[in-house]
């Protein structure tokens, strides 16, 4: 770990601040990524490559951010294989020596970092051919998307208004510095904001185009409008959110991931019989599409993920909610939360009531045992699966959101509708009548909450749409299994933005007297 702190002083904050932010989800920035390096040995075109792929996309780790979403909303319940971990979380105990915040910070921050020493050793290296040239530009625009999305991640999380371009960001960190005596105030949201958008041009220009040979593990166009979609949706450039949004649906290649065909020749017409859930739960043989993009059989709708090999590196997202398997008896740390499992299993002929919970439930509901089936793992591992980090149909979402912010009703209940129609098995779904701003934005909130659970949304959906919305959070009385009042955090909370970590206000002086309101 040597290496990693002198090259990344956040790290070095970190310890400065004692070990609370390394004793969680630590494996996120403490292991060695295949192909990783620290620059030094950076000087070729082949070399930069290797670091991208190493010490770039290897680093990328938003799981702490989607868990740490979970646990403080209303998507999750306590389990009965749980030792107590991230209950204080659950109960909204949140403060700046949190180990989940962070990660959160200390994680972005040091892929940040290395971008930063990626393009710096870029400087000293002159392509030797045109295809070279190409690559050249090619690994730049991939590493300044990443580094866009990361102050995206950093924005949403730790921004106490992201719609106000004077309100307070976060550091804005343009080189990569070599030792801990570093210092760096924050900033506020336009220069952060100019900055994403700066590295966002640069990436359009310079990436692979989409295209039938795009993989999905690494940026290309859409990945890089996708970004800039969901950041202009976060700061209420409703415009450019839905041009961006737009130009994913034309551009990309891909649709809707679809329901059907929810039976196949062997398992028979009688979905959920005994027959049918071992064929459609098979980790290599899953034949529903929707199944099969969650089991990573294929990519789906997938705009962008993290590929996770089974075995490999980086974190295995479903541990966090069951430890050995998705099973009722694979050491269940969180089921979901009552109310969000209402949400989408009371929907008639949603496939998503089969992809997200285990059928080894069933003899359980009345305890409100609901096994978390949405990460069912991969063949050779029960618990790793890819993180998706932009899918198709939060593109549809964004739409819809402009569409409401536009005034056209219609057209945001027509993208709302085409979601819910490629998740329905058999009939067609109702189409929503949206008659007022509140009316299209609770619905918006309520398919945003179903399809979009467990991927980090839940959190900065509730700050940024429940008062229009005219709901709260909406945990569950039995959420909390030890008879603890589950609380709901009012609209308005402070604590809808997370607190600088400790270890960084206590390491690096220019961000002295910055913390977010309500934390000490």
């Amino acid at each position: 770990m040597k290496k990693n702190i002198k090259y990344a002083f956040f790290i070095g904050a970190a310890l400065l601040g004692g070990n609370s932010i390394l004793t969680s989800c630590s494996d996120s920035y403490e292991i060695v990524q295949p192909g990783e390096t620290h620059g030094e040995d950076i000087t070729t075109v082949d070399g930069m490559n290797n670091f991208l792929i190493g010490s770039v996309y290897g680093l990328l780790e938003p799981t702490s951010a989607n868990y740490l979403t979970a646990v403080v909303t209303d998507e999750v319940r306590q389990g009965i294989g749980s030792g107590g971990q991230e209950w204080q979380l659950h109960r909204h105990f949140i403060d700046p020596s949190d180990g989940y915040t962070g990660t959160i910070w200390v994680n972005n921050y040091t892929v940040i970092n290395r971008v930063n020493r990626l393009l710096e050793m870029a400087e000293q290296i002159t392509p030797a051919t045109a295809a070279q040239a190409t690559a050249y530009k090619r690994i730049l625009g991939e590493a300044r998307a990443v580094r866009a999305y990361c102050y995206l991640q950093l924005e949403t999380y730790f921004s106490t208004d992201m719609k106000d371009e004077n309100a307070l960001g976060v550091m804005l960190v343009t080189t990569a510095p070599s030792d801990l005596n570093f210092s760096a105030p924050r900033v506020t949201n336009k220069v952060i904001y100019d900055f994403i958008n700066a590295d966002l041009d640069f990436a359009r220009a310079n990436v692979v185009t989409t295209g039938s040979n795009v993989n999905r593990f690494y940026i290309n166009t859409s990945t890089v409008n996708a970004i800039a979609a969901r950041f202009n949706l976060y700061r209420g450039n409703y415009p450019l959110a839905k041009q961006y949004a737009q130009s994913v649906l034309t551009s990309s290649g891909i649709s809707l991931t679809t329901a059907n065909p929810m039976t196949n020749g062997t398992s028979g017409p009688n979905i959920g019989s005994s027959a049918w859930n071992a064929a459609w739960y098979s980790a290599s043989a899953a034949f529903t599409p929707y199944r099969r993009m969650w089991a990573d059989l294929e990519g789906g709708e997938v705009i962008f993920g993290l590929n996770r090999l089974a075995p490999g590196s980086g974190n295995a997202i479903g541990t966090v909610y069951n430890t050995n398997t998705s099973t009722i008896s694979g050491g269940v740390m969180w089921f979901w939360g009552v109310n969000t499992f209402n949400e989408f299993y009371g929907n008639t002929n949603d496939v998503r009531k089969y992809a997200y919970l285990d059928p080894s439930s069933l003899p359980y509901l009345s305890a409100h045992y609901y096994v978390i089936d949405k990460y069912p793992g991969k063949v050779g591992s029960a618990t790793r699966n890819d993180v998706k980090v932009f899918r198709l149909s939060e593109m549809y979402f964004i739409l819809a959101e402009a569409a409401v912010e536009a005034g056209d009703f219609a057209g945001a209940a027509n993208y709302i509708q085409q979601v819910r129609v490629a998740r329905a098995y058999t009939g067609t779904p109702t189409t929503p009548a949206y008659t007022s701003k509140q009316v299209a934005y609770k619905d918006i909130l309520k398919e945003r909450r179903i399809e979009l659970a467990l991927e980090g949304h839940r959190y900065i959906d509730l700050k940024r749409l429940a008062a229009t919305a005219g709901v709260t959070m909406d945990r569950n009385a039995a959420d909390d299994i030890e008879g603890f009042v589950s609380q709901n955090l009012p609209n308005g909370s402070y604590k809808y933005t997370l607190p600088i970590p400790l270890a960084e206000i206590t390491a690096n002086q220019g961000i002295s007297g910055q913390q977010n309101p309500g934390y000490k």
